[in-house]
């Protein structure tokens, strides 16, 4: 990668880090703080809370990204930023549930991710950009592992409001960074392509399909893992970055010769397969060995390799895939698909853990995969790197 591709992809990584920081911070300590605000005690204000955002971000996503293509992608990011910001202050002044979800709500309405990537696809050239996108994935996961241990000394340290405050300063430093530190994106083509052809598009119906599997897969994991620690390795709460921590650190380690090797020998398809077939071992895996402690720390580790290689190559492909000029188009559908997984994970792997028992969320997540392996399976050839490009330093 040039120096300028470098610069520009560690910045809009730096601004996707940032904004997921908002959002990661809070899940460890937004329930116990919850109880302290009136409402606070009903179950369904505080999941209203925590899940509205997703909610707002699936319904933001392809309006930004559909305006990035137009308009230019920086300006749709800053206006995404300002949403966040102004979100996370109202959330950090919020004396009751409902300014709260309000607050939430904004910050959620602030979906610049398809604008985000898009720009790290015009920015890049195509042998490149799984690599740069790897810088993407691997800035959440960082993130999330960070959040674990920040979190809880955070909110001892100045409260739920300070959380927030804190989110919303960094998101007004990201516009900074947005403004004098990204390097400006190439011109946009001039042809517009009707979004209807983005949404017809089997190729790309085959990724979506997949980020909403793999976002359900992780959410639902994450509402019957942390009592399994508590119950079975006698973990606290605030101690679980204990695991998650390297876990996450080794996994983005491992990751990263697939996806090398794998974009210069041309076999993408095989890592995206095998990285499909690794979480159906997972799911199953958690479905038979979840009350094991050991086996739960190694499937974790697994998780965590075939969700970063996904994390890094699913955007890169949309981006190959899609018509150059609705990429932001193309991105706003797949990070739709993104938070609705996300969303709908929650509700779905609360509501099966409640009804039908742990396992129970695991068997989901098996008919997932085995339904996601078998469209992979089915794909076409992935469309192959181009030959290195000469660019300039």
């Amino acid at each position: 990668m040039t120096r300028a591709e470098i610069k520009s992809s560690a910045s809009l990584a730096s601004i996707f880090a940032l904004r997921m920081l908002g959002l990661f911070l809070i899940l460890p300590v937004f329930a116990i703080h919850a109880k302290t605000l009136p409402g606070g005690d009903n179950a369904f204000l505080v999941g209203l809370a925590m899940g509205i955002y997703g909610l707002t971000q699936s319904f933001g996503q392809i309006p930004f990204g559909a305006a990035s293509d137009k308009y230019g992608r920086k300006p749709v990011i800053i206006i995404g930023l300002i949403l966040f910001a102004l979100g996370s202050f109202i959330a950090a002044g919020a004396d009751n549930m409902l300014w709260m979800i309000i607050g939430r709500a904004i910050q959620g309405a602030g979906a610049i991710s398809a604008a985000v990537t898009a720009f790290i696809a015009d920015s890049t050239r195509e042998e490149h950009r799984t690599k740069a996108m790897a810088m993407v994935g691997g800035s959440i996961g960082l993130t999330f592992a960070f959040s674990l241990v920040a979190s809880p000394l955070l909110y001892k340290a100045v409260g739920m409001g300070g959380i927030f405050a804190l989110t919303g300063t960094l998101s007004v430093l990201a516009i900074l960074v947005v403004l004098y530190l990204v390097p400006a994106a190439p011109a946009l083509p001039a042809a517009r392509v009707p979004f209807s052809t983005v949404l017809r598009n089997t190729e790309l119906m085959r990724l979506n399909y997949g980020v909403f599997a793999l976002h359900l897969m992780q959410m639902a994991m994450f509402v019957v893992v942390p009592s399994v620690l508590v119950q079975y390795l006698d973990l606290p709460v605030a101690e679980h970055w204990k695991i998650y921590l390297p876990v996450v650190l080794a996994s983005f380690i491992i990751m990263l010769p697939p996806i090398f090797i794998g974009e210069k020998q041309g076999k993408m398809k095989q890592v995206f397969v095998g990285a499909i077939a690794l979480l159906l071992c997972v799911q199953i895996g958690m479905w038979q060995f979840l009350t094991q402690p050991m086996a739960l720390i190694g499937l974790l580790f697994a998780f965590f390799i075939a969700f970063n290689i996904m994390e890094a190559s699913l955007p890169s492909l949309v981006s190959r895939i899609a018509p150059p000029a609705a990429k932001g188009a193309a991105l706003g559908v797949y990070n739709t698909l993104q938070a609705l997984g996300l969303f709908c994970g929650g509700a779905l792997g609360g509501w099966l853990k409640q009804h039908a028992g742990p396992n129970s969320v695991f068997i989901l997540g098996t008919v997932l995969t085995v339904g996601w392996l078998i469209i992979a399976s089915n794909m076409q050839n992935l469309p192959r790197r181009s030959k290195p490009q000469a660019a300039a330093a």
